[in-house]
C-alpha cells in the first residue's frame, strides 16, 4: 500500500504537525523569556548596615536615627537579611568576589585594591546574563579601582553616565549651590536621566540588568552637611555611638554627615523605584540593594574584618516570586548574589563559582533561620593602599563569622594593620599636622581614609590618655589570632583568643576556617603562602 501525505491547504499534514510543534517550542521559549525578571542592582560605596529597617535589630541607636524609606520599602516588599557580609571589606576585592561569585582570593589580581587587573577568563554574572539575552547597563561605580575599569560589566560599552556623575559628590554640590534645594533635585534628576537613557535602549522582549553604583558614601563629604541638608543633629548621637568610636563632638558630627550621605543614596534609590513604577516595569523587576563594606575613615570599620567593616545592608524584592515582609537570619556572603541572579535569569551557574544561590531561601516562607547550613561567612583581605607598608606589602587576614563568634587569623602579625606612621613602624617623631591629615589619606596609616575622625584621633586623641585605647584598637600591632564572643561583646572589642575557657571554640573555628581556605585553594594557605607578598601583587600601584 502506497503512503500518501494528506495536504491541508497545500501543506502536507506531517509538515504542519512539525510546524505546530516548532511554534509551540518557540512560544514556550518566549513565555519563559518573558518570565525572566528585569534586575535593578543598587550597590553603594562604603555603606555598612545602616538603614532604618534595621532599627529594632541593632544594639546601637544609629539605625533609629538614619531614615531610609526607600530601602525599607524594598525590604517590606521582599526579604530583609540581617546577616549579610562582604567577602572583603575593601572596594575592588569585594566587587571582584561579588561579580565572580567566588572568594576574592580566587580572582587573581582582582584580590587587591591598588594595582588590580581584571582577568577576563573569570566568568562575571553581568556578562553571563548579557550572553543569555539580557540588556545590561550601569551608571557610576561597578568594579574599580582596577584595570580595565568596570570590565566585568562591559566597561564603557554598557555605561550610562551622559547626564553626569555629580551625585557621587552629593554634599559638595548641594552645599556650594546658591539654591541647595534646587541642586538637590537636579542631582536626583541626573540619576533618573541616566536610568531613563538606559531604559530607552531596551526592547520589550528582552529583560534588563541595570547597576547603579553611587559613591557619595565614600569620603569625602562636606563637614556639617548631615545636619544642614538632612536634619541629622550630631547631638542626637550622644550616647548612641558603638564602643569602637570615641563619643566626642567631632566624631558625632562625622557620623551624622555619613548618615546624611546614606539618606542621599536612599533618595536616589527612590527615584529608580519611581521610574520603574511609572514605566510599568516594577512588577517584573528583581531588586537588590546593598553596599561594599562599612564606614570609611573610622576605627574598626572599613578595611577591618569586624562587623563594623564587613556587615552590610541587604534587601531583595521580586513581586509575585518572593513573599513580602520577611526577615531572614541566614548568613549571606555577597558573592552569593552572583549565582542567585543567574538562577533568576535562567542561566546555568558555572562550576567555578564557589558561592551558593540564595534562590531557595528567597522562595521559602517564614522568618529567622531558613537554611541551617548557612551558619557562617568567611571574610578576608590582602592589599588595600599599595604604599601603606614597607615594600608595598599587604596585611593578610582571614576570618570566620558565626552566630556566636568572630575568629580572625592575622597571618603577618608583625605588619601594621592600617599601615605605618611615626612610632608605628616608622621612626619616632611627630604625627603629620591636622592640615596634612585632612588633605591626604596617605599622610599616615594609608589603609584608613582621611576624615575628621582620623585627624582627631591622631592629634587630640593621641595626646589624651583616655583615648589611647582607640588608637591601639585601630593602629597598633595585632596578635596572630583574635576571637570575640558575640553573645557578650557585640562590638568585638575584647579579644578572648588566649583565655582558657575559649580554647576549644578557638581551635574549632581555626580548623574550620583553614579547611575552607585550603579547599578553595587560597594562595595564602597553599604552597608556601607567599603569593600575595610577591609581584605582581606587591608591585607599586600604577
Amino acid at each position: 500500500m502506497n503512503q500518501r501525505c494528506v495536504h491541508v491547504h497545500g501543506t502536507p499534514l506531517n509538515s504542519l504537525i512539525l510546524c505546530v510543534a516548532l511554534i509551540g517550542i518557540l512560544q514556550s521559549h518566549k513565555v519563559h523569556a518573558a518570565e525572566r525578571p528585569n534586575i535593578l542592582f543598587v550597590f553603594a560605596d562604603d555603606w555598612g548596615r545602616y538603614a532604618s529597617a534595621y532599627g529594632a535589630a541593632e544594639p546601637h541607636g544609629l539605625n533609629a536615627i538614619v531614615k531610609t524609606p526607600n530601602f525599607d520599602r524594598v525590604a517590606a516588599s521582599g526579604v530583609l537579611f540581617t546577616r549579610a557580609f562582604v567577602n572583603s571589606p575593601s572596594c575592588t576585592p569585594c566587587r571582584s568576589s561579588l561579580l565572580s561569585g567566588q572568594y576574592f582570593w580566587r580572582t587573581g589580581r582582582g584580590a587587591i585594591l591598588q594595582g588590580a587587573v581584571w582577568d577576563s577568563s573569570i566568568p562575571a554574572f553581568p556578562l553571563l546574563l548579557q550572553e543569555s539575552g539580557y540588556r545590561i547597563g550601569h551608571s557610576a561605580k561597578v568594579w574599580s579601582p582596577g584595570t580595565p575599569a568596570n570590565a566585568p560589566i562591559g566597561a564603557v560599552k554598557t555605561a550610562f553616565n551622559k547626564r553626569g556623575n555629580q551625585f557621587n559628590t552629593f554634599s559638595q554640590h548641594v552645599s556650594s549651590a546658591d539654591n541647595p534645594d534646587q541642586k538637590h533635585q537636579e542631582l536626583l534628576a541626573e540619576v533618573r536621566g541616566n536610568f531613563q537613557d538606559f531604559l530607552k535602549t531596551c526592547t520589550a522582549d528582552e529583560p534588563f540588568l541595570y547597576w547603579w553604583g553611587p559613591t557619595n558614601t565614600h569620603r569625602t563629604w562636606i563637614q556639617g552637611s548631615g545636619k544642614t541638608r538632612w536634619g541629622i543633629d550630631p547631638e542626637l548621637l550622644d550616647g548612641k555611638l558603638p564602643e569602637w568610636l570615641p563619643d566626642v563632638p567631632v566624631v558625632r558630627e562625622d557620623v551624622a554627615d555619613y548618615l546624611g550621605e546614606v539618606q542621599a543614596v536612599d533618595a536616589g534609590l527612590g527615584v529608580l523605584l519611581n521610574e520603574l513604577e511609572t514605566t510599568g516595569q516594577l512588577a517584573n523587576t528583581l531588586i537588590i540593594v546593598s553596599g561594599d563594606h562599612g564606614m570609611p575613615g573610622m576605627p574598626h570599620a572599613k578595611c577591618n574584618l569586624y562587623d563594623s567593616g564587613s556587615a552590610v545592608s541587604l534587601a531583595v524584592s521580586w513581586p509575585g516570586q518572593i513573599q513580602a515582609g520577611r526577615v531572614v537570619d541566614d548568613f549571606v556572603s555577597l558573592p552569593d548574589l552572583a549565582p542567585t541572579l543567574l538562577d533568576a535569569g535562567g542561566v546555568t551557574v558555572p562550576d567555578v563559582m564557589t558561592a551558593r544561590s540564595l534562590m531557595p531561601v528567597l522562595r521559602a516562607t517564614g522568618n529567622g533561620q531558613i537554611d541551617a547550613t548557612r551558619d557562617h561567612v568567611v571574610i578576608g583581605r590582602e592589599r588595600h593602599v599599595a604604599n601603606a607598608r614597607t615594600d608595598f606589602l599587604p596585611y593578610p587576614q582571614r576570618a570566620i563569622r558565626t552566630a556566636e563568634f568572630l575568629y580572625v587569623r592575622n597571618f603577618k602579625p608583625d605588619r601594621w594593620p592600617m599601615g605605618m606612621a611615626p612610632g608605628f613602624g616608622l621612626p619616632e617623631g611627630p604625627m603629620p599636622c591636622a592640615t596634612a591629615l585632612d588633605a591626604s589619606t596617605f599622610a599616615a596609616f594609608g589603609d584608613m581614609d582621611a576624615s575628621p575622625t582620623k585627624t582627631w584621633l591622631l592629634t587630640d586623641g593621641l595626646s589624651d590618655p583616655q583615648y589611647r585605647r582607640f588608637i591601639d584598637m585601630q593602629f597598633a600591632l595585632r596578635p596572630e589570632e583574635e576571637l570575640y564572643d558575640l553573645r557578650h561583646d557585640p562590638d568585638q572589642i575584647h579579644n578572648v583568643a588566649s583565655e582558657p575557657e575559649f580554647a576549644q571554640a578557638r581551635k574549632e573555628l581555626s580548623d574550620r576556617l583553614l579547611t575552607i581556605l585550603k579547599d578553595s585553594n587560597d594562595p595564602r594557605v597553599t604552597g608556601d603562602g607567599s603569593t600575595f607578598d610577591s609581584p605582581p601583587y606587591s608591585d607599586p600601584a600604577r
